[in-house]
């Protein structure tokens, strides 16, 4: 979370190796059933964070009997120093994305930072 020195008005912001640090130990706790790959996108991935920067994140399952609109849902995002949102995609979803959503899906192949399993995009 956010610091503010006693004798300062400055507020500082976790950087992106503490936040990225912070995943990979959240993640140990807290990985879902059937994880292939979780990274990052989005402002902390293009170095671009800053005083109330998100962490946007990316979750790539094997499969899952909820609809993605609740997926997040079951992960404890708060645990993280930053305010977090996911998306969560099966496999099958991933590999439709690009015909459903090629910009976003080439946003995602430029930018993100991925911290576990292989990098989706270059297996």
């Amino acid at each position: 979370m956010p610091v503010r020195s006693l004798r300062s008005s400055v507020l500082r912001w976790p950087d992106r190796e503490a936040v990225e640090a912070a995943l990979k130990a959240w993640l140990q706790a807290h990985a879902p059933p059937g994880l292939l790959a979780l990274g990052y996108f989005g402002s902390y991935a293009r170095g671009e964070a800053g005083v109330g920067s998100d962490l946007d994140l990316i979750l790539l399952v094997r499969e899952s009997p909820l609809p993605p609109w609740q997926r997040p849902a079951q992960l404890p995002l708060e645990e993280l120093p930053v305010p977090a949102e996911a998306l969560v995609y099966t496999i099958e979803e991933w590999k439709a994305l690009p015909q459903k959503s090629p910009r976003f899906a080439e946003a995602l192949r430029r930018e993100t930072r991925w911290v576990f399993g292989a990098d989706p995009f270059h297996p």
